[in-house]
């Protein structure tokens, strides 16, 4: 499995640090900027450019993740869950990274630079790094209806999906 990675100028130092982790836990990463701390940069290009190589690699039958950090988490996972096939989860704590890979199958993690310290940090990345989703019925089907809005375009619609 290749983790890719990804972050602007706010998460860039906790993602050169999530580096070092993933290599002492023995993950193969690869990392899609940026490459320098530059506090002009755009978070959309890097999370983009993480979201499509997941994408990717998932539509080819390998076992791909992503990692962005950005200040808040919000702007990244935004862009993220704009690509097809991309479950992009901002976890708030340990607990909520875990349900996202056990309900949710998230791909990718994206973490808050401003908000996270860096032990918490790497808690929460280990734990949703060794959760899996559960393949329980109810979260199966969920992901099915995600991937069904994902084939058509939503349009907000009274009455759809409502009882």
């Amino acid at each position: 499995m290749t983790i890719f990675l990804g972050a602007d100028h706010g998460g860039y130092a906790l993602k050169e640090i999530i580096k070092t982790a993933l290599t002492a836990w023995g993950y193969a990463w690869e990392d899609e900027g940026n490459t320098v701390l530059d506090p002009s940069d755009d978070y959309p290009l890097y999370a983009l450019a993480v979201a499509k190589k997941v994408a990717r690699d998932l539509q080819n039958g390998k076992n791909a993740k992503g990692i962005l950090v950005c200040r808040t988490a919000a702007g990244m996972a935004i862009v993220a869950n704009k690509v097809k096939g991309i479950r992009a989860a901002a976890p708030h704590d340990i607990q909520s990274a875990i349900l996202s890979r056990e309900h949710n199958d998230a791909n990718i993690l994206v973490l808050a630079g401003d908000f996270l310290g860096e032990k918490e940090a790497l808690e929460m990345l280990k734990a949703w790094l060794t959760s899996e989703c559960t393949g329980e019925e109810r979260h199966i089907r969920r992901l099915e209806q995600i991937r069904r809005f994902e084939r058509h375009s939503v349009e907000v619609i009274p009455g759809i999906g409502m009882p």
